[in-house]
């Protein structure tokens, strides 16, 4: 981050809150569809004494009564009787699976239920990305933990956002180089090529892959600095970031882009803008930044890739910064997309408060890996 040219190489890790309705089908469990409530009743006629009619004219009687009863539900099958089907084989140009599962309807029968078909593919909600991946568990581990953290989850199966945390904007360390880089790439970026020059490829690469200091002053300038970054920002849908107003800051050590502060959503925003079709960026400048995230050094493969397979899709960029001194007070984030394993989803988690590096990357591991474990 802002600080890594004085940190000791670390050993390499592994590797928003919208709850939208349930869908009602005779009982709500949170947030997922849940199996609809089969109904039956039945009833008979009651009368006095039978009549001397003769056995066989009522046996008579009775075949033909089951012969019509049959025929009508048989029709009754053919044409549909105004309720939604839940059959299995149902005609190609009626309601789909997921409008039949947004209506309050009658289930089958148990018998119906096990000869039907595969069950048709669950809505959004009813996926197990529905849970709250951070939940009880990470509420509870950070109330034990020093600092502030912030956290934000997008589950690009489901279009669903959690939160973790509560607190203002915090700085971002290195995670701007990841805005420095999108900014560049909206600038230059046309038809099917990244439009950067050389010498502009070289800092990027050095900028994200080993979070290089000098390049990511080069680059700021490049850009044009905090006035074009904002412009960008804006374009790509951030609310709650701002750009430092200075690089060499009085008092201040470290390279001032890093005290750009920013929010958990902000950070979710600029990573959909890599991995949406149509966002600010050129499909060639979207695979580009994800290339470099996903090659970033050993070391720096911490944060939101914690508890994450080794064979599943990590495009990260961390950041830490000591905000006062390097005994206390270390800003540290991470921010990414994990892609594979059953999952797809973006993270982001910005800390601040920790009485050292190790501390905070320890938090966002812990965290990143209850994520994974829920989304599964």
């Amino acid at each position: 981050m802002v600080a890594e040219l004085t940190i000791p190489h670390l050993p390499a890790v592994g590797w928003l809150r919208w709850e939208p309705a349930g869908f009602t089908i005779g009982m709500v469990v949170r947030t997922s569809v849940s199996r609809a409530k089969g109904r039956h009743a039945g009833s008979g006629p009651s009368g006095s004494r039978p009549s001397r009619t003769p056995v066989r004219v009522v046996l008579v009687a009775l075949g033909a009564c089951a012969v019509i009863a049959a025929g009508t539900v048989a029709g009754l099958a053919a044409t549909g009787s105004g309720r939604p089907a839940h059959a299995p084989g149902a005609a190609a140009n009626g309601p789909s699976a997921d409008a039949r599962l947004s209506v309050t309807s009658t289930a089958p029968s148990p018998q119906a239920r096990s000869a039907a078909a595969p069950a048709p593919r669950p809505t959004p909600a009813g996926v197990a990305g529905g849970r709250d991946p951070f939940g009880a568990a990470a509420t509870s581990y950070l109330a034990g933990r020093a600092g502030t953290v912030l956290a934000a989850v997008y589950d690009l199966r489901t279009g669903r956002t959690w939160h973790l945390g509560q607190g203002g904007p915090q700085a971002e360390a290195s995670v701007v180089k990841l805005d420095v880089l999108e900014t560049l790439l909206s600038e230059r970026g046309q038809g099917d090529g990244t439009g950067l020059s050389a010498s502009e490829q070289t800092l990027a690469d050095q900028m994200i892959e080993d979070s290089d200091n000098d390049a990511a002053t080069s680059l700021w300038y490049a850009v044009g600095g905090a006035a074009r970054i904002r412009s960008f920002n804006v374009q790509a849908g951030l609310t709650g970031t701002t750009p430092s107003s200075c690089v060499v800051c009085p008092g201040f050590a470290w390279p001032g882009w890093g005290l750009t502060t920013t929010t958990a959503d902000d950070q979710i925003a600029l990573l959909r803008q890599l991995v949406t079709p149509g966002s600010v960026l050129t499909k060639a400048a979207r695979e580009y930044a994800v290339s470099l995230m996903r090659d970033v050094t050993p070391s720096q493969r911490w944060g939101v890739s914690g508890g994450v397979p080794a064979q599943v899709a990590v495009a990260l960029k961390d950041g830490w910064l000591p905000l006062r001194g390097t005994g206390s007070d270390w800003q540290v984030n991470s921010v990414g997309w994990v892609s594979g394993g059953g999952r797809n989803y973006l993270m982001a988690v910005l800390s601040t408060g920790n009485p050292s590096q190790q501390y905070g990357i320890d938090t966002i591991d812990r965290l990143a890996a209850m994520v994974w474990q829920h989304l599964g």
